[in-house]
């Protein structure tokens, strides 16, 4: 509790900062695929959302462990109880949990102390409901620039992208989904690093479970992003808070002593 405590001090000091403008300032890393071999990560954005759980036992069925990389405030607010629960039940299930901003905006249209507003609050959200500190971002609309890049260095965390998308968010009936899941086995690459959405009903119930069965007769490993590129998933694990259901606040515990922290969500 006293380590998440210095981290939330010593990012508030940072955001609080300019930039230097100098190139050689640290950029995060970019990751566009897996690096170990016949390894797949299945990746899941915009939630958390009511077909988690189908999701879930999906992978669970077929021994793969997807990422879910979530919003604060999308499809709903992450700190909403039915919300907070999936978030929690993706992590006990063995899933990675990960950020995708608070809002999903447009990282690359805002100002470096809005970038910083826009990771620390769903960061702050994954501490509170799950009690770990992600060490994996994946942006917006998979856009980015060096201003993105350095303030997922300062954060400590390295940028997702991905090498297939199911096109699930651009309108993809689950025919033409599972249709590029196809078109991509038929090349039997050495990794995978897909993009799915676990907002779509149809990702959930028709295009996922037709993946995992092709994905499992090729052979493939279905890992975590983190498992598939050899690093670890969190900075920090640490204990959850714990939700004041007559407040919809989270209390931190320190021993007999309980600090509400509001949430304004």
């Amino acid at each position: 509790m006293i380590f998440q405590t210095f981290i939330t001090l010593f990012f508030a000091l940072l955001v609080s900062s300019t930039p230097v403008k100098d190139k050689r300032q640290s950029l995060a890393r970019v990751i566009t695929k897996c690096t170990e071999p016949n390894t797949v990560a299945l990746t899941f954005d915009d939630g958390p959302w009511v077909y988690l759980y189908d999701v879930s036992k999906a992978l669970v069925q077929y021994n793969a462990t997807g990422t879910f990389f979530f919003n604060g405030n999308n499809y709903g607010c992450i700190y909403d109880p039915d919300e907070a629960k999936r978030v929690l039940y993706a992590y006990q299930k063995g899933h990675m949990v990960a950020s995708h901003t608070w809002s999903h905006s447009d990282l690359t249209t805002l100002s470096w102390d809005k970038i910083h507003d826009e990771m620390w609050k769903v960061e702050q959200a994954l501490q509170r409901i799950v009690g770990v500190y992600p060490a994996f971002m994946r942006p917006p609309y998979g856009n980015y620039n060096d201003l993105v890049r350095q303030a997922s260095a300062v954060r400590g965390q390295s940028l997702v992208i991905w090498d297939f998308d199911s096109q699930d968010s651009i309108g993809a009936t689950p025919a033409e989904s599972e249709q590029l899941y196809d078109e991509l086995l038929a090349k039997h690459p050495s990794t995978i690093l897909a993009l799915n959405h676990e907002v779509y009903e149809t990702t959930a119930h028709q295009v996922l479970p037709y993946a995992l069965e092709k994905l499992s007769k090729a052979g493939y490993k279905m890992v975590s992003v983190a498992e598939c590129v050899g690093l670890p998933p969190y900075q920090s694990v640490g204990s959850p808070a714990v939700r004041d259901v007559s407040t919809h606040s989270y209390k931190k515990v320190n021993g007999d002593r309980k600090v509400i922290n509001r949430i304004d969500a």
